[in-house]
């Protein structure tokens, strides 16, 4: 039962990984993601089943689109195989039904991660039921008690409230956003108060690299630009989710 699991995270991947490039790209209109037909963006043709093939229409259409010949980029066929990769990394790390509550949790994570990274958004489409998804996961498998998930969750959140207080009290302006606080909300009600820290200090490492690759590659340091924290709050949650809080001592 559990080798069927995994197979069928392996098999849904790619088309679920398609389905989450569809919510990046329309993630500011979000009725048309379920209803609105797929079309090229540059000749507006509606694209047909072939067309939407994971991976494959991509590479046999060689990334062009197939009436007017226009590239269409490496979006997709790039984020349907990370969908994919996360659905290995889930069979590797979990097993039983954690496989796919780590997909799911993953997949949610790489749409907030690309949206946040495109657009510095993290909608609340997305982070709300993330957030309840954590605390039902916690309550019908006990990875977390019931407990410590819901005073992650608060703590997560008031951590971000605090955190924008005291920046706009110094600097008279905002340095974080509300969607970062329902993010780390989430955070907290998937591995709990305790491993809260854990993931906060893995995003923090992250965007302080992030932000001094930058800056040597800009050859200038710039304390007023704006850095994306959501994917690293988003890499800091799956690696504890996966692999539990940092060991002190």
């Amino acid at each position: 039962m559990h080798d069927e699991l995994s197979f069928l995270s392996l098999i849904a991947a790619p088309a679920i990984g398609s389905f989450l490039g569809v919510i990046v790209q329309r993630f500011a209109s979000p009725a048309t993601i379920l209803w609105g037909r797929s079309a090229c963006p540059y000749c507006g043709v509606r694209l047909g089943a072939l067309d939407l093939l994971p991976i494959a229409s991509w590479l046999a259409l060689r990334g062009r689109c197939r009436r007017c010949g226009v590239r269409i980029g490496a979006f997709y066929p790039l984020i349907e195989l990370a969908a994919l990769g996360v659905a290995l990394w889930s069979i590797v790390a979990t097993e039983g039904w954690g496989v796919w509550a780590s997909c799911a949790l993953g997949w949610a994570l790489l749409a907030l991660a690309a949206i946040d990274a495109r657009h510095h958004l993290l909608p609340d489409f997305l982070t709300l039921p993330l957030l309840l998804g954590g605390l039902a996961v916690n309550a019908l498998f006990d990875w977390q008690s019931f407990a410590a998930a819901a005073i992650g969750a608060a703590a997560g959140f008031l951590f971000v409230v605090a955190l924008r207080a005291i920046y706009d009290r110094l600097r008279g302006r905002e340095g974080i956003g509300l969607g970062d606080a329902k993010l780390l909300a989430a955070c907290g009600a998937w591995v709990g108060w305790n491993g809260l820290p854990s993931v906060v200090l893995a995003a923090s490492l992250g965007g302080l690299l992030f932000a001094l690759m930058r800056a040597a590659r800009l050859g200038r340091l710039s304390l007023g630009e704006r850095v994306p924290f959501g994917p690293f709050l988003c890499a800091g949650l799956w690696l504890v989710w996966l692999y539990g809080p940092l060991a002190l001592g």
